[in-house]
């Protein structure tokens, strides 16, 4: 189903997950993951989204050291964290189950094939969701052998698991909560919590390992949440209102109201899953703003289902606990009989003396006497012990019975105690235990998105089901099981089971498709969120190069919903590129309007008002820019280096203007202002051609080295050091940094162009030539090359191909006068008279009071009489 996954594409969060997030390519040392969020920015900044996940963002960096960016590797991992967490899911519910291998199965298959967890092992961000279930599995089975066992290995490497899981993603802590509920309510079966059985857990020997599980697992969930909050500073994050619109609504009926539904539609994901997007923020899901709405119906619904089933599970408990053995009546209100079940006496397994056995009985009494039944008609006295549902109600105990007055006590087959009397192997779980660990896995994962403890970034979030999925799995298995026990329904629940798996494959299947490309993703998004999918999907047309209909989606994102700035931000770049620079100015106002601070849309601002040669402005909106606070800013590092640039392009400007002074002293500021992150080589080469042209030579190559060693295969600054070289006489140290700018990029005409002019200065006419030839040959329609081509072959006496290129250089440019101007004194200097006067007329066509041109002319024109008289005599 996942095998259209190995794409050679990534899709949506790829770029600041994988692509620009340093911590995953190499940029930042490994250990800085350990104290920056999911996307590479400090948890200290204040526009960090808290969320602490390294382990999975080291996986990045080990997929980046060997795959670099191909997405298929990154793809490939998805899927086999899949299988494996799906191989370890089965083999829990095959334990669960009993070792029921058909019911096992069951859930295994529901779990392999839920379209539900298509975002998680399709999109590269939700391998955080699935490497935190492969943890959060194999901690959950490492605890239930403590429990079996009282192996204190096991126990310790479950809280290790736990730990690895909630790095791997924050959801994964709450393993250590459906531990605790498997050993209190399936494993010990205690039930119901009252005041007596609270402090006989804390006192009775009996139950020293469910006291010392707990105990371990509260004080880890402590350790791990202090961790956790302390490493976001004990702060929760600040999020857009459109992430989570209800947290933002003023109203608190409305949040209540849209917070109650939340859960009741995921689970409705979970049972109908057909209706799938890749995102569900904004207005995809309409808050909930009075008790009229109908969808209230169906949280009302939901949560009586789930209490209903809590109740029956209880009850079902209850009296499991309270019938797993029997003990003789009370006669004559006094204990004639003891109870002699494997938990209540561990002495007969281990055959003790009488003696033992007796004193075990008298120390047991009052335990014994808080078990009474009070509904009980006949006065049996019964206890809390584990037995199999299933076996009791078969009449059969597939173990030992041990009699003791004429009463028959069975003893489970499976039950071992070590010396102490404790109970240490596992026990049949009856089909209410199941269910009970199918509730905790599909609640206590989910509670941390469900807003009680503090507000997500999201509405609804697919892959944050992928966990909660194992109890929906593990309660659909148990159903399908259930039905199968009966003969009259076995033959529709087998073709029943078998649609739902086929459908279940199909509709994952369609929906990888669907993730395999990111047109594919936003087109399928387009019904459930259309300001979402038309603004993203417009980001792909326009880099197809189907720019009308990229135009076309931003204005449908924008009909939607008119205050995205990103979309107005987007649609601007996209008619700056056409040329429409008013209507890119416009869409840039619009998003600064929207989002004053964001940088982008300031700095693309002020490069259009230059191209409309209104430059005042444009330095006045450059110095805003680079003035802009970035505080409680999602994405700090691009905001920075905007910010950064601002001041570049603003000394770039007063560079042209001749201030060079002042465009030193905002270089000087960026410098001191530039983040970490920064790649300062282009400013570093600005600031020394500013002190070049100042002509204080000794501090131009002082930035141009820092140039060079900030970045060695910067072109730019090889060929501004080396024309100071060459200003400076030292031609030879020159023409070795021109020729190292040649070995780097070979292809790039600057290097032809500067290397080319520097030989024609030392009179190298030839050399000059031919560099100048190479570049042309390299791009023949670029004009400025033909013609210096043109210059340096005519330089060099080369005067036949001299004319071939200025000839070129004429067609590049028809209405370039000095074109037509030099073809014409190259004609001329080749004795192509009528040709040469041709050329020198169309160049007075274009500039009539050309001096040189006229006196050109006039030479030819003479030259052309002096043949015609030599000719008639």
């Amino acid at each position: 189903m996942f095998i259209s996954q190995f794409s050679p594409f990534f899709t949506f969060f790829y770029s600041r997950a994988i692509k620009t997030n340093a911590d995953v390519t190499q940029g930042t040392p490994w250990t800085a993951l350990f104290f920056n969020d999911f996307w590479g920015t400090p948890l200290t900044h204040t526009g960090s989204h808290k969320s602490y996940r390294p382990l999975c963002v080291l996986s990045y960096r080990v997929n980046h050291l060997f795959n670099a960016l191909h997405p298929s590797g990154y793809h490939l991992v998805n899927v086999i964290l899949h299988t494996m967490v799906t191989v370890l899911f089965t083999k829990l519910s095959f334990h669960l189950f009993n070792g029921r291998e058909r019911t096992a199965l069951t859930s295994g298959l529901l779990f392999a094939t839920h379209p539900i967890h298509s975002e998680a092992v399709a999109g590269v961000v939700g391998r955080a969701d699935c490497g935190a279930a492969l943890f959060f599995l194999l901690s959950l089975m490492c605890y239930i052998r403590f429990c079996e066992k009282r192996d204190r290995r096991q126990l310790y490497l479950s809280l290790v698991l736990a730990a690895l899981s909630m790095l791997t993603k924050e959801n994964g802590v709450t393993v250590l909560a459906v531990s605790g509920v498997y050993h209190l309510l399936i494993h010990c079966r205690i039930l119901p919590l009252t005041a007596e059985t609270i402090h006989a857990i804390i006192t009775e020997k009996r139950f020293a390992a469910l006291r010392e599980g707990l105990i371990h697992l509260l004080g880890s969930a402590v350790i791990l949440i202090g961790f956790r909050l302390y490493m976001m500073g004990l702060k929760a994050p600040d999020f857009a209102p459109a992430d989570n619109p209800a947290a933002d609504s003023n109203c608190l009926l409305t949040r209540v109201l849209t917070f109650l539904y939340l859960p009741a539609f995921n689970f409705w994901l979970l049972v109908y899953p057909y209706t799938l997007s890749f995102d569900w923020s904004m207005e995809s899901i309409p808050l909930i703003q009075s008790i009229g709405d109908i969808r209230n119906l169906f949280s009302l619904i939901f949560y009586s289902c789930l209490f209903y089933a809590l109740k029956c599970t209880v009850d079902s408990v209850e009296w499991t606990a309270m019938s797993s053995c029997a003990l003789t009546s009370f006669a004559s209100n006094s204990v004639s009989s003891l109870c002699y079940c494997s938990p209540c006496n561990p002495h007969h397994q281990n055959h003790q003396t009488h003696s033992a056995h007796n004193s075990h009985q008298a120390s047991h009494l009052k335990t014994v006497k808080r078990s009474v039944n009070a509904k009980s008609t006949n006065n049996n006295l019964l206890c809390n012990c584990p037995f199999d549902e299933d076996r009791i109600s078969n009449g059969t105990t597939n173990g030992a019975v041990v009699t003791n007055g004429g009463s028959s006590v069975p003893l489970s087959a499976n039950t071992n105690f070590n010396n102490s009397g404790e109970e240490t192997s596992r026990h049949h779980n009856s089909r209410s235990d199941c269910v009970n660990v199918s509730l905790a896995l599909l609640v206590f994962p989910f509670i941390p998105a469900t807003n009680v403890f503090f507000y997500v970034g999201f509405v609804v979030a697919e892959r944050v089901l992928y966990i909660p999925s194992f109890g929906y799995c593990l309660m659909l298995a148990i159903g399908i099981d259930a039905l199968m026990k009966r003969k009259t329904s076995r033959f529709i629940t087998v073709i029943t089971l078998s649609v739902l798996l086929m459908s279940f494959s199909l509709r994952t299947f369609v929906r990888t498709i669907d993730w395999q490309s990111e047109e594919n993703l936003y087109r399928s998004g387009v019904t459930i969120n259309p300001p979402k999918a038309f603004g993203n999907l417009a980001n792909i047309l326009s880099a197809q190069g189907k720019k009308r209909d990229a135009e076309i989606a931003y204005r449908k994102a924008l009909s939607y919903r008119t205050n995205m700035a990103d979309v107005h931000y987007n649609l601007g770049i996209l008619l700056q590129e056409q040329g429409r620079l008013e209507e890119a100015l416009q869409s840039y106002r619009s998003a600064v309007q929207f989002r004053p601070r964001l940088a982008m849309a300031h700095l693309n601002m002020a490069l259009v008002l230059e191209k409309l040669d209104r430059k005042q402005e444009a330095i006045e909106v450059y110095k805003h820019c680079a003035s802009l606070d970035g505080t409680g800013l999602k994405d700090p590092k691009t905001h920075e280096s905007t910010r950064i640039s601002a001041l570049f392009n603003l000394g770039r400007v007063y560079a042209e203007d001749g201030l060079y002074s002042q465009a030193i002293a905002v270089y000087n500021e960026a410098t001191e202002k530039m983040p970490s992150h920064y790649q300062p080589h282009s400013l570093y080469n600005m600031i020394g051609e500013a002190y070049f042209k100042l002509g204080q030579y000794n501090e131009a190559e002082y930035w141009y080295l820092q140039a060079l060693r900030a970045k060695k295969q910067h072109i730019p600054a090889h060929l501004t050091y080396a024309k100071l070289l060459a200003k400076q006489q030292r031609l030879q140290e020159a023409e070795e940094w021109f020729l190292k700018a040649k070995n780097i990029d070979s292809t790039d005409l600057s290097v032809y162009q500067h290397y080319g002019q520097f030989l024609s200065e030392c009179n190298r006419h030839e050399e000059a030539a031919d560099i100048y030839v190479q570049g042309a040959q390299l791009v023949p329609n670029d004009y400025e090359m033909v013609f210096n081509a043109a210059n340096a072959l005519r330089q060099a006496f080369r005067n036949v191909q001299a004319e071939e290129y200025y000839k070129q250089a004429v067609t590049l440019r028809p209405n370039e006068v000095t074109s037509h101007m030099n073809l014409g004194a190259m004609l001329h200097v080749n004795g192509k008279l009528l040709e040469a006067e041709s050329s020198y007329l169309e160049a007075l066509r274009l500039k009539p009071d050309d001096a040189i041109t006229q006196n050109n002319l006039a030479k030819l024109r003479h030259l052309l009489n002096q043949k015609r008289a030599t000719v008639q005599r």
